[in-house]
């Protein structure tokens, strides 16, 4: 029998974790309202576990019309509110708002978020071996972050950025021999 090596952080048990693993994380998101959602999940991660948001993300999507830029962005007080009373997603207010206020940054952007953030991809990354060779940050990841701030976007620090850039396949953190590398 073969041993089917994963990801460290897969935990190796989990199914939402495995599924997600093997079938989305590290591969190419497109379109401006794909990456939107992930842009904003990824900031509704920070300090929580991703397994948390994973489970909660259909109703993330309901919440938040999809992650639809255009539908976001016209949110208003009311919407604040709705969403702080859906026990559905996490009700962090900041983040709650930083989502709108990012979506409409991501309006004023002229080339669209995914034009944008793809400019950082980093195909050439080294291959990790172990947990140990991937970083929390890397210069694209601070840069990408920089510029999103530039733009108006909050909630996309360094470390924020760099777990975007490899769930939506800027970079290829899959470990050497994972069964999704």
């Amino acid at each position: 029998m073969t041993e089917v090596i994963r990801c460290w952080w897969t935990g190796m048990s989990d199914p939402d974790y495995l599924d997600y693993h093997d079938h989305e994380w590290g591969r190419p998101v497109h379109g401006d309202d794909r990456v939107f959602e992930r842009v904003s999940l990824e900031a509704f991660q920070s300090g929580l576990s991703w397994l948390t948001i994973l489970r909660k993300r259909e109703n993330f999507r309901n919440a938040f019309d999809g992650f639809v830029i255009d539908k976001v962005a016209a949110y208003t007080e009311h919407d604040v509110e709705r969403l702080m009373s859906d026990a559905g997603i996490v009700r962090n207010r900041a983040k709650v708002e930083a989502a709108i206020g990012n979506a409409r940054a991501a309006q004023d952007l002229p080339d669209g978020l995914d034009a944008l953030v793809w400019r950082y991809a980093d195909p050439g990354a080294p291959v990790p071996r172990t947990m140990a060779d991937v970083p929390a940050t890397t210069p694209g990841s601070k840069a990408l972050a920089k510029e999103l701030k530039k733009h108006g976007f909050r909630f996309v620090g360094p470390t924020t950025a760099y777990a975007l850039m490899q769930a939506i396949g800027l970079v290829n953190d899959h470990i050497e021999g994972c069964v999704a590398r």
